[in-house]
């Protein structure tokens, strides 16, 4: 038997840290935990119920919900018993939910709560393959099957010897998880990670970053994203805590709760954290304003200093220590406290922003990947990074750049395949190289950066090629702005649908004495628009000309995962927001002439 599956890492875990917590969650004011012995004996008692009901291996196991410490206990349960698991984001539709549960041919699923098992109630006529429906938390029918019954029913179980055998047929080339995307184009494919893929992505971790028992990860991303799940997969084997955030909406009120050490997230965080300070900075007084931008100079200088490997000067040291008592130390309480690390991945984030929050003694390092890629192909690391970049590939990978721009991919990260879809296999899949479908570029260090996805570059009626996702992180990171879309593909040029960050702009519009009756009323307004003209123009300055935005249209309502408008890791899908605001666009190009 191998040692390099899942089940093994995690086992190994439990010996060295049973007496340590590893999953927390509040219920109320409350934490409440379990220790890593604690949670291996749920896991034991969960797999030999999910033997009891016939999960044989290979066989798929869907996990519809949120969140929570169940999350991980079904998840390693499912693979102690050689099942796959098939990851549902809880905010998905029925007919998604259908879609991926007929498409992978899940004979059981565990769900969150009663709201997700009303959903696989109301399609499990068109479900044909799925025969178990586990309930982790609920309070509605009492005849269904139960998290807490199907381990009990477990535990009760003489199935030792068999969870035993069943365990010793694990290999490292099995298929571990089938995991769907979450499609900006089309409908989503079921990409087949095996162990081997996730073991590749720990010990790549472990060469860049150091995390330990006594560490805190707070885990707010969507664990059916591979993103949060590898991370999820590594903080256990390091015996560390990892916090459970169900509402990833919330996750600013409890940094300064958890105080996290280290965890991953989307640039989202980041820019509203930036976005938040900078609104407080606006506001406030001449001399504040003065004092900040003072602190934050500071806060840079001091930081290249350090990461140059040199010894700040006396006045530099004494500047800082200034400047952190006052400034930057109150930054860092608002994403709780000091960190070894932060990471950033799943779409740009801006250089301005990195500096900034390097200024306040708190590294974000941006890295790279792909569902295709257990995600991760490169990141920057405290040892080595550069803003504006995505990092060095990581070990085990390489990169090499095609002939349009597009970042080719071959590794042990590398996916096995789209399951039951070999011609979109095919597809990606050639010569041995993963083709991603991003265009990007390797400077004379090593660095890759990123600049768009091939299939969303903008190509303007007079033949500009026009990266979308570089127009949308520098206009986004003004803390007036909350989503941006760019516009312009066959147009003659570019424009942008704007949802403002309503919060900072209500507040703007009281201090300005602007009368207003409704969202809709707001964003009409001759001066509102007038103020977003000039902080468009103020963020766009190291855009060239013909990427500038020349009109824009200030939306009443976010783009949302119900109308299909963004994923669940909040990016675009840029054909179904130009289809639901086909008039506003249209209606911008026809007054710009």
């Amino acid at each position: 038997m191998t040692d390099r599956h899942l089940v093994a890492t995690f086992r190994d875990a439990v010996s060295e840290h049973g007496p340590r917590p590893a999953v927390l969650w509040r219920i109320g004011s409350s934490w409440h935990n379990l220790t890593y012995t604690q949670m291996f004996e749920q896991v034991e008692g969960v797999a030999s119920g999910l033997l009891g009901l016939g999960v044989q291996h290979g066989d798929r196991v869907a996990l519809f919900s949120q969140n929570r410490p169940e999350w991980a206990i079904a998840d390693f349960a499912n693979l102690s018993v050689g099942a796959i698991t098939v990851p549902i984001y809880a905010t998905n539709t029925a007919d998604q939910v259908a879609y991926i549960l007929n498409q992978s041919g899940s004979r059981l699923v565990f769900v969150g709560d009663d709201e997700q098992a009303a959903i696989v109630a109301s399609i499990r006529d068109r479900c044909p393959e799925l025969e178990h429906v586990v309930v982790m938390a609920g309070t509605g029918d009492t005849d269904r099957l139960t998290f807490a019954g199907l381990r009990q029913e477990g535990r009760s179980a003489v199935r030792a010897d068999e969870l035993r055998a069943r365990r010793e047929t694990l290999r490292s080339d099995d298929v571990a998880s089938i995991i769907y995307t979450s499609g900006t184009t089309g409908e989503p494919k079921g990409v087949m990670l095996s162990h081997d893929n996730f073991a590749h992505q720990l010990a790549a971790i472990d060469e860049f970053f150091e995390v330990g028992p006594d560490d805190r990860s707070l885990c707010f991303l969507p664990l059916s994203h591979v993103y949060e799940r590898t991370w999820s997969y590594y903080v256990f084997s390091r015996g560390a805590r990892n916090y459970y955030l169900s509402n990833p909406r919330a996750v600013v009120d409890y940094l300064p709760d958890v105080r996290p050490t280290a965890m991953v997230s989307v640039p989202r965080l980041y820019e509203k954290v930036y976005a938040g300070v900078m609104s407080r900075v606006e506001s406030s007084s001449g001399l504040r304003r003065r004092l900040f931008d003072w602190a934050i100079e500071v806060g840079g200088r001091h930081a290249k200093v350090l990461a140059a490997g040199e010894k700040p000067g006396l006045g530099l040291r004494l500047g800082h220590a200034v400047a952190d008592r006052l400034v930057l130390g109150k930054i860092r309480d608002v994403v709780g406290g000091p960190k070894n690390f932060f990471s950033a991945g799943g779409a740009p984030l801006s250089a301005t922003i990195e500096e900034f929050f390097l200024a306040a003694g708190l590294l974000v390092c941006q890295g790279y990947g792909l569902t295709e890629t257990s995600p991760m192909v490169t990141c920057n690391s405290p040892g080595k990074f550069r803003f504006g970049t995505v990092g060095h590939p990581v070990p085990g990978c390489e990169i090499r750049i095609a002939a349009d721009g597009e970042v080719l991919v071959r590794g042990a990260n590398v996916m096995r395949g789209y399951y039951d879809n070999p011609e979109a296999t095919a597809e990606v899949l050639r010569d041995g190289w993963l083709h991603t479908g991003d265009i990007g570029h390797i400077d004379e260090d090593g660095f890759l950066a990123i600049t768009d996805r091939l299939k969303d570059i903008i190509i303007t009626s007079g033949g500009k090629n026009i990266a979308p996702q570089r127009i949308e992180t520098a206009i986004g990171r003004d803390h007036f702005v909350e989503q941006i879309a760019a516009i312009g593909d066959r147009r003659k040029f570019v424009s942008a649908l704007i949802v403002p960050a309503f919060d900072v702009l209500e507040s703007w519009a009281e201090e300005s004495g602007i009368k207003y009756d409704s969202r809709r009323e707001l964003v009409k307004n001759p001066e509102v628009h007038a103020l977003y003209r000039r902080r468009i123009d103020l963020q766009s300055t190291d855009l060239a000309r013909f990427e500038s935005v020349k009109a824009f249209t200030l939306l009443e309502r976010e783009f949302s995962q119900d109308s299909s408008e963004i994923t669940p890791t909040q990016k675009i899908r840029r054909r179904i927001v130009e289809e639901s605001f086909a008039a506003e666009i249209e209606a911008m190009y026809a007054s710009a002439g």
